[in-house]
Parts: C-alpha cells; structure tokens; sequence
C-alpha cells in the first residue's frame, strides 16, 4: 500500500470483490452510455481496471477531465456481469466513492492515439516520446531491455566476471569511427573524447591484474543512423578475460546467452552449442556477406569460369556469383522489382534467368548461355538445376560481385517460400578475418578490422610481410564476429599484449613506433610493464533485445533514441549554447555557408 493506491491496476480480481480499495493511473477512455452511466479505463504501469460511474457526483468529476489525466479512485470491487477474457482484470470493476484529480492533462487532443501510437509518424512519436511510452506495446520493450540486461548481468558475475566502470571523458584515438569531442574548459584549446568503446582500457585492466571484466558499456560515435544502428551512443556487454585465447570468450557467450535468449526472445528455437564457426574467406565465397543469416539455405556460386565468355558484357572481365532460388514461383514482375531492390542495397545491377516446368533455361539473360549447347548443360550441372529454378546473378570485382550476391541470397531468402526459416536465432561465429586490407578512400594499406588484434603467426608472419616474403594482404587476424540471423552482434578478438608485435602490425600501415606511443600512450606503457594474453568481446544490448523483441528497428528498443539524423526532437537536442558558455570554454565559432541553425548544404565529412 501506498499514499495513492492501495493495488495496481493489473492486480484485482475476483476474490477481491466486496473490498473497499484505491487504484490510481492515467485516465485512457471513457464511454458514457447515458444518464449518470459510464465506463471508465483507468491504467498504470501493470494494466488496466474499468470503473463504472453510476453517480452524478462521479460522472462530473469524470466529465472535468480529459484522457490522459492521472487519477486516483477509491471504491468496491465487484464481480463485472459482463466478463472480458482479454485482460487479467476482466472479472471485475471498480464502482468509484471518490475520484481525486493527481495530474491534470491540459490538452483536449491528443498527438495521437496512445495505444495506437506505433501507427503515428516517428517523428512525432520521438516529440511526444514521453506519450509514445504510455503505449503498454511501447512499454514493454524497454521492459525486456531491462529483464535482459539484469540476466546478462547475472549471468556474467556467475562466470567469475568483476564490473568495472571505465571512464565516460577519455582521450580521442584512432577507432574507426568520428569522436564525440568536449572541450575542457581548465585547459584551453584541448578536448576529453567521449569513448568509441573502452577498448584500451579494458585491455589496461587486463595489465593491471584483473582477470575477468565487465560492463554495461556505453559507446559513442558520430556515425550514420540505420535499422540496427542508433547514431550517437549505443551500449555493449564489454567484457576481457586475462590468460585466454579464442575458444575461451566462446565457451564464455554460448554460456551467458543461449539462456537469455530462450527465456525472452520472440522466437522458441535458439542455435545448440556449440556455434557454428565460419571462415571469412568462406562466408564471403558462399553467403557473399560477413555477417551470413543461417536461417536462409540459399548459397553464392562462382559462375566466372563457365559465364565470362558468353557475350554478355556486363560479365566481360568481371568476377560471376550466382544465387539459384529452387521452386520459386516469383512473378517476372516480382523478380524486377527484386533485382531493383538489389541494385539499390549493393550499388550495382544484377541479372537473372529461369528454369521454366520442362527445365529449359529461359527469360533474363537466357539466350546468351542457350547459344551454346554445351554451356547450357554445364550450368544446369555446376548450379544443379531443377525446373522453376530462379538464378540471380552479379558481376564486378570480387567484392562488388561478393556484396550483390550477398544482398541477393537475403532478398531471395525472404520473398522465395520455403527457403528462410524465420522463427528461429541462428548463431554463427565468423573468424580468420584478414588483419589489413586496401581502404577504399586512401588506397593504402589499412587494419581491417580491430588494429589491437592479434596477428594469427604473431611477430613472424609480420616480420615475413615486411622482407615481401608475403602479402600483407595474406595476413590474418585472431579476431572473431558473433552474428546471429545476419545482424552482426560483437566484434572481438585475441588481443595484440606484446609491444614489439604491436609496433611492427602499426609499421606496416605506415604509423612509426613514436606514433604508436603518442596515440595509445598509456596502454603501450602498460604492456612494457608485462601483460598477459587476453581476449575479449563487446556483443551489443541494442541490437540483442532488437532481436529479441522481433523489431525492425533499434529505435523502439530504446527509451530515448534519437532519430535518424542523430538529433534528440524531445530535448532539442543538439542545441545552441548562450555566447557565454563558448567563452569559458574558450571556443570561437566559425560557421561555414549552409550550417547555421542546424541547415547543413554540405556533406557531412565537411563538418
């Protein structure tokens, strides 16, 4: 019991008929059907509860209010005559002997329906956020976060792990992503950075004698909103264990979440450990993605030796993945729409030909392969092809053929029946990624992955790339993906803890040994006092409970996301700051043409 009710309005029942008692909760409708007759829905946090106002007395104190105030009533429970199986407190109602105004709603309409608020426009749902939450649909999302946070938690200090919080204002560092940068006001001209991750000083833990760590992680980058990606700041399960390799933060995982997402996902089925473990390389060749959704059974072929000289140009040259899709009984308007799809996701066109019922290749690009006898039935034979077979295929170097055969084997998946089984999670680790490749920008040599890995053949095999002894390119890394139904969950990796390796891995991507310890000064310094081997992992909480909830978006598995274009619309965030605050912190704006009042003209990396 407290001062303002004594049950919630989820807990009545039956057997509490015949009690005098008090619930209080925001008023969601009410139905007058005549006289000084009407039903009220009173709700809380726990549920709903009807009130049936049967007194002029209580019909006024209702009337004066608008939906969505909050209330409180005190009155007898009785058996309803009318039971409503739909909800837990169906059985009863509550006939009001005083209805107290607790916080009065000043609007008469409403932005829009709360239990209907998921319909409305998303911006308008971030505006009015503190509404959108009313919605129990809303609601429970941010429910299972915090259900499945909790039994991380658990479960992580049931594996012997400590959490330890890192710092929040930290030193900017090369991590892949934009900073968030904040000015230090006693030290003019200087920034703190928010944390990319707490990669350095999880690792410096590791150094300072703490065995196994974690944390609750949040992380700050200035990146590009997408489906699985909040702009901003996400949160992690960070974790690092000290005199440990690869399989040890694997038995770690398949420990703490097959658990977690059996007990709160959406779907029943969850993959048995241990997970499957795939190749980069392979995943590449066979699903054209790094992050291979194993619930779909199609696969990528290489079609360039039997498909690069058939005439078609497209193919002249050029790397040739095929994606056949059995049984499909797509429309030819549907296969277009589906290759459209395709070309917009992977930035280049896609072909395609069938099987028609007698097994004659037909439509597409067909008569380009059916102008040789031979070639015909060598790929009907390469790609094993049944009648009412559809081949998707891609072309270009091998990653851009790799990528579009990726998106295809996804699109396919999803739109061909029988070809995706969706009720499921379906675990894969992806390892052996290469430890550098050429940067799409730069076209210099560049770590392509985690630059703190370490080198699969240690100072060796850098030693060897360094006399041209082999390609860099050829190099692998101890680092490891944890993906589940083709959303990449964590990155991790066996850690690079000796200084000399790690000088030589930067040398190679042109950073001296000066620069090394300019850049990451305090943990370089800590592996010169001895460091153990140490591995870890950061699987990601906002793309977890995405999954777990069955959402598209990771924006409704969080309470206060921003939206796509990394602005807060409730709290007006970014904003402009008074002229006195930028001169404490030393700061003098100099705004380009374009970017005033939150206008931008340019593109983004000139900001």
């Amino acid at each position: 019991m407290s001062q303002y009710r004594t049950h919630n309005c989820g807990e009545l029942r039956k057997e509490n008929a015949g009690q005098t008692v008090t619930i209080a909760g925001w008023m969601e409708n009410v139905r007058e059907v005549g006289g000084n007759l009407a039903f009220v829905v009173l709700r809380d946090f726990y549920g709903v509860t009807q009130v049936v106002v049967e007194t002029e007395e209580m019909m006024a104190a209702v009337k004066a209010l608008n939906k969505e105030s909050t209330i409180a009533v005190t009155g007898v429970v009785r058996e309803r005559s009318n039971v409503n199986n739909k909800i837990p407190t169906g059985e009863i109602e509550v006939v009001p002997q005083e209805i107290r105004t607790l916080g009065r709603c000043r609007h008469q309409e409403l932005p829009f329906e709360i239990n209907h608020s998921r319909n409305a426009d998303e911006a308008l749902r971030l505006k009015y956020r503190y509404l959108d939450l009313r919605n129990p649909a809303v609601k429970s999302n941010i429910v299972l976060r915090c259900n499945v946070v909790s039994a991380l938690r658990n479960a992580m200090t049931e594996q012997g792990f400590f959490e330890i919080t890192t710092p929040i204002l930290t030193a900017s560092s090369p991590e892949g992503a934009r900073d968030y940068l904040v000015p230090a006001r006693k030290h003019p001209g200087k920034f703190y950075a928010l944390p990319q991750a707490p990669q350095q000083f999880k690792q410096i833990l590791m150094a300072s004698g703490f065995d196994r760590y974690f944390q609750i992680a949040p992380c700050f980058r200035d990146e590009d909103a997408r489906g699985d990606r909040s702009p901003g700041e996400f949160y992690q399960l960070d974790m690092e264990m000290a005199f440990a390799a690869k399989e040890d933060v694997f038995s770690v995982i398949e420990t703490v979440l097959p658990p977690v997402f059996a007990k709160y996902g959406a779907y029943e089925r969850t993959s048995q450990t241990p997970f499957v473990r795939i190749p980069y390389a392979q995943a590449m060749e066979e699903y054209g993605s790094d992050k291979p959704d194993l619930r779909i059974d199609l696969r990528v072929t290489d079609m360039t030796d039997l498909l690069g000289n058939i005439g078609f140009g497209p193919f002249d040259g050029n790397v040739i993945k095929a994606v056949p899709v059995s049984d499909c009984k797509l429309t030819r308007k549907a296969i277009d729409q589906i290759c459209a799809d395709i070309e917009v996701q992977a930035g280049s066109k896609v072909y395609w030909f069938k099987t028609d019922e007698s097994g004659a290749i037909a439509g597409g690009i067909a008569k380009f392969i059916n102008a040789d006898e031979g070639k015909v039935s060598a790929v009907k034979d390469k790609l094993g092809l049944k009648p009412n077979t559809l081949v998707i295929l891609s072309a270009g170097a091998l990653g851009m053929a790799q990528k579009a055969a990726g998106v295809a084997v996804k699109k396919l998946g999803e739109a061909c029946e029988g070809h995706m089984d969706k009720e499921k999670y379906e675990f894969c680790w992806v390892v052996d990624f290469p430890m550098y490749e050429i940067g799409e920008e730069s076209g210099e040599l560049e770590f392509c992955h985690n630059p703190f890995s370490m080198p699969s053949g240690g100072l060796d095999v850098l030693m060897k790339a360094e006399r041209g002894e082999i390609d860099p390119l050829e190099i692998l890394a101890d680092q490891y993906d944890l993906v589940c139904n083709g959303i990449e969950l964590s990155s991790g990796a066996v850690r690079n803890h000796d200084p000399e390796i790690m000088i030589k891995a930067f040398e190679l991507v042109g950073l001296g040994e000066d620069e090394v310890k300019a850049k990451f000064p305090a943990m370089y310094t800590a592996f010169t006092y001895g460091a153990p081997p140490h591995a870890g992992i950061a699987p990601g909480i906002d793309r977890m409970v995405m999954l777990l909830s069955g959402e598209e978006s990771i924006r409704e598995v969080i309470a206060f996301p921003m939206n796509k274009n990394a602005q807060d619309i409730m709290m007006g965030a970014p904003s402009e700051v008074e002229q006195k605050q930028l001169d404490e912190l030393n700061i003098c704006l100099k705004l380009k043409e374009g970017k005033q009042n939150g206008n931008s003209t340019a593109p983004e990396d000139q900001t």
